[in-house]
């Protein structure tokens, strides 16, 4: 398999983390950076950092500014010199904060953002979708999905919107809306995105008669938009999508950057059951401009392997799960907890291999030899638990996987055996030239071993593996002694 790509950004692991938990702001992040990890990681995916409403930043009321208790564009600045950077743009919604809503609630018909929104009397030809519109609709509550806005003058319209009432959907068949995605994108670029994630770009595209998801030839139009803007300055984008695999691979075909969001419930399945056959079929599947993960600021996604793993497979490693994880119930995937989607599981990666170090060594070194470029969350880095009192205090499901750590805390997590071990995978993925070479995914006679090779010119790193005790060895050429040599970890 071919794993040779283009690339503009760094073919080196990527952190995912928010401003504020790796320490309390930007500069504490930079810090914890360059003192522990410098050497770990090339990327960093900043979570949004702008002043925001609701959703722990994806309710964005401005881009213009990096929010106060954060930091400011100084510290933006000061990782760009050292990192490659991924922004968020929710290029789906905006908070009904902003200035462009207040606008629009103000003047209404007069405002200039009076198309900047989905309005339903000008969306359905009827000013009022039908029931069975309605059923149409990929849609993340159980009714139409809409506000109804209280204008200054009295009158009240119903107006698009997706996810929580604070983040109103952008209508992407409007003139003011494109200018307000242009100059956003060419403000990040100025402020040194290498990478720009369109978060909840799936549902940005609406047509009556349709589910308004991934419309297509719409959402090749808008991607390309989007493209056209960034491409002469060669800073990439990555639509975010969470549904069938097969949409990941349109979007591979066409030449994006995709999300690998199969991967973790496919590794969970292999290291649970010891078999290798899904993981394999998988990563043979798998294209080279890719973002791996295992784990990320949502859930652990099950939508994403309808039709890779059997219904019973899926049951079965779900159920697996909530016996083997450590301390993880269903019902923080639940509505009780806050959660919008039944697909995802709330849960760090570490506890959903119930806390063991070789089981979760083993599960990110074969990510690292997958074919892509790697993302590691910051609880992940950290092998972390679950957190149990924030969710507890916040009632919010996803919370389990969001622990702030303090600067004194990650000093002492960091001299953790499994940490430090596992920042040594991560070194020597980043440094060893064979991971910008070809991916092999070896045929394994026996369903509880794996054999994975990455090859360029005269180096190369096979990785074999145990999956039903999780131990692994890590060969590789060493260009100075010309002998293969065992990675100690």
């Amino acid at each position: 398999m071919k794993g040779v790509i283009e690339l503009t950004i760094k073919n080196e692991i990527m952190l995912i983390t928010y401003a504020d938990s790796l320490g309390d702001n930007l500069n504490d992040l930079n810090i914890v950076l360059k003192n522990y990890f410098n050497d770990a990681v090339g990327s960093v995916h900043i979570l949004p950092f702008f002043p925001s409403s609701a959703d722990r930043g994806f309710a964005p009321i401005t881009y213009q500014k990096v929010a106060d208790q954060f930091g400011s564009w100084r510290d933006i600045a000061s990782l760009e010199k050292d990192f490659d950077l991924m922004f968020d743009f929710m290029i789906n919604h905006i908070s009904s904060q902003s200035d462009f809503f207040h606008d629009f609630i103000e003047k209404k018909n007069d405002s200039d953002y009076a198309d900047f929104f989905v309005r339903y009397q000008d969306f359905w030809p009827d000013k009022e979708p039908t029931q069975a519109e309605i059923d149409l609709i990929y849609k993340r509550k159980p009714r139409a999905p809409f506000i109804k806005a209280e204008f200054s003058d009295g009158t009240t319209e119903k107006i698009w919107c997706t996810f929580a009432e604070t983040q109103i959907d952008l209508n992407m068949e409007s003139e003011v809306c494109r200018n307000f995605i242009k100059d956003t994108l060419l403000h990040m670029v100025k402020k040194g995105a290498a990478i720009i994630r369109l978060d909840a770009f799936a549902y940005a595209t609406k047509k009556p008669g349709t589910n308004c998801f991934f419309v297509e030839p719409d959402v090749w139009e808008l991607l390309e938009f989007t493209k056209s803007i960034l491409a002469p300055y060669d800073v990439e984008i990555l639509p975010e999508i969470h549904e069938h695999y097969t949409i990941q691979h349109k979007l591979a075909e066409k030449g994006y950057w995709i999300y690998d969001f199969a991967l973790p419930m496919i590794m969970l399945h292999t290291l649970y059951s010891g078999n290798n056959e899904r993981l394999i079929n998988w990563l043979q599947m798998s294209p080279a401009k890719q973002f791996t993960t295992l784990d990320t600021h949502d859930g652990i996604g099950v939508v994403d392997v309808k039709g890779l793993m059997t219904d019973q497979e899926i049951e079965k490693t779900r159920e697996t799960l909530y016996q083997q994880g450590s301390n993880v119930k269903k019902v923080y995937s639940s509505t009780s907890y806050g959660n919008l989607d039944i697909y995802q599981i709330n849960c760090t990666y570490y506890s959903a291999l119930g806390n063991d170090d070789a089981a979760y060594l083993l599960a990110r070194a074969i990510q690292f030899f997958a074919p892509g470029i790697p993302q590691v969350y910051y609880v992940g880095i950290l092998a972390g638990e679950n957190d149990i009192e924030l969710l507890e205090e916040t009632k919010e499901g996803r919370n389990i996987n969001r622990h702030f750590y303090s600067l004194a805390e990650i000093e002492q997590e960091i001299k953790r055996p499994v940490v430090q071990k596992l920042i040594k995978l991560m070194e020597f993925r980043n440094s060893y030239p064979a991971f910008a070479g070809d991916i092999i995914i070896h045929d394994e006679k026996n369903k509880d071993k794996l054999k994975t090779s990455r090859k360029n010119e005269k180096y190369q790193a096979v990785l074999e593996a145990n999956l039903k005790d999780y131990s692994f060895s890590i060969r590789y050429f060493d260009s100075n002694t010309g002998d293969d040599k065992l990675l100690i970890i």
